[in-house]
């Protein structure tokens, strides 16, 4: 009996995350035994080139060193306290140094609290309870984001949850990523009602798609003309696309941030932050309550503070994208070879093939992908060593354990697999 097959006699489908389990590229998952550097190895030992990274937390690489060493010192005094620890504001301190527009921080345990946490208080805030998203924007599985999403929502075609109440759901309204005209017809159907607006900066859950021309911009004086509140869900881009994430790269000043994957290092953690006005309404300072067992505990803490400090260093940016664009040209480079016209997103450290032709630019381009040659891409690249998203409408992540030779590897076998495949 494979592993798999054990694992679905006691966890739902076999596996803790859905898209884990492989089901839109078929087959059975890899089960993997260990991570270093840039490379992972299954329970059988072979050897992969990792970009997943853990779905992205893992900018420096599995078992960096550093972070392995401190975690071994901080584990030696206790995983958890249920009490304040000077880690938690060392790790605060380095936040609202690095990002831009965060005065104050508040440590949960995930993405998804991080992101149902800023909802209840850009609604306390404001005084409002709509909220707009974006159709194909993935913000965790709270039931009010739940809605016309993107990752594993999209991938298994349920953009909507079974189990979210209409009531929810019509508090949730959709507008099209790049359409800032779509933002402006909602604000004008409902005038005064709306608490906030939370965006994926860099959409990274349909695919990577990128904001065109002056779209965030737009998107931020809208927001403050209409007294609503600017959520950038940096989850995925918060210290990924620049030190002080995707609103310091593209020059925007939302009012809240939520933040999750690198923060904290590969372990379980997720924060929200913003302006001092907007935080210090939260309990115990002020009434909106959130709180959380294993919040700011001394493990994720660590790690999160030893991941920022390295990216902190000087150069660390500049090396990271210089191996990044290498790979990202040699992609396109080989479809140009094979004279393949499919759509190539990349910013920085992410990056998304996409098996459509013309540009991908919105949920409505990213799902007329054919997800069935994706899935032959998938495994063929998985039989020659290299470890995808097993999704269409993820992200590829380059991190700074990748070495020149990785990258060479990975583009020449990405020309065979390509050209395998088309015949070419």
């Amino acid at each position: 009996m494979s592993l798999f097959e054990e694992a679905k006699k006691y966890i739902p489908g076999g596996v803790n995350s859905p898209v884990r389990a492989f089901g839109s590229v078929g087959g059975e998952p890899v089960f993997i035994s260990k991570g270093k550097g840039s490379k992972i190895y299954d329970v059988k030992g072979k050897e992969y080139i990792d970009y997943v990274c853990s779905w992205g937390p893992l900018i420096v690489g599995h078992s960096n060193e550093r972070i392995v060493s401190r975690l071994k010192e901080v584990i030696e005094n206790g995983t958890s306290f249920g009490a304040p620890t000077e880690l938690e504001i060392e790790l605060a301190k380095l936040v609202v140094e690095y990002v831009p527009s965060i005065e104050m921080v508040r440590m949960v345990n995930s993405g998804t609290e991080a992101v149902m946490s800023a909802i209840r208080l850009a609604r306390a805030y404001t005084d409002r309870k709509k909220i707009v998203k974006f159709e194909g924007c993935y913000h965790g599985h709270s039931d009010s984001l739940l809605v016309k999403a993107g990752s594993g929502a999209l991938t298994f075609n349920q953009p909507s949850s079974p189990g979210v109440p209409d009531e929810f759901a019509k508090l949730t309204l959709i507008a099209d990523y790049n359409d800032i005209e779509s933002v402006k017809k909602l604000f004008k159907e409902n005038k005064d009602e709306i608490a906030a607006v939370i965006i994926e900066p860099v959409a990274g859950n349909m695919g990577v798609v990128l904001p065109k021309g002056n779209f965030l911009k737009e998107l931020e004086s809208v927001c403050k003309n209409e007294g609503t509140l600017l959520i950038f869900d940096e989850i995925i881009t918060g210290f990924r696309l620049a030190k002080g994430g995707a609103q310091e790269y593209f020059g925007i000043d939302p009012d809240i941030t939520t933040l999750g994957k690198i923060i904290g290092g590969g372990l379980p953690v997720g924060a929200y932050g913003g302006k001092k006005e907007i935080m210090e309404m939260i309990s115990p300072v002020g009434p909106v309550y959130q709180a959380g067992t294993l919040s700011g505990n001394p493990l994720a803490m660590a790690a999160g503070i030893e991941t920022l400090k390295i990216l902190g260093e000087e150069g660390f940016y500049d090396k990271l994208r210089e191996k990044s664009n290498k790979l990202w040209e040699g992609f396109r480079e080989n479809c140009n070879k094979l004279g393949l016209k499919f759509a190539f997103n990349c910013i920085e450290s992410m990056g998304s093939l996409f098996f459509k032709e013309g540009v991908v630019e919105s949920f409505a381009d990213a799902v007329e992908s054919d997800t069935k040659l994706y899935a032959t891409f998938f495994h063929k690249m998985l039989a020659k060593g290299i470890n995808l998203a097993p999704s269409q409408f993820e992200a590829m992540f380059v991190s700074s354990s990748h070495s020149e030779e990785d990258i060479d590897k990975t583009i020449k076998i990405h020309y065979e697999v390509l050209k395998e495949m088309f015949g070419n």
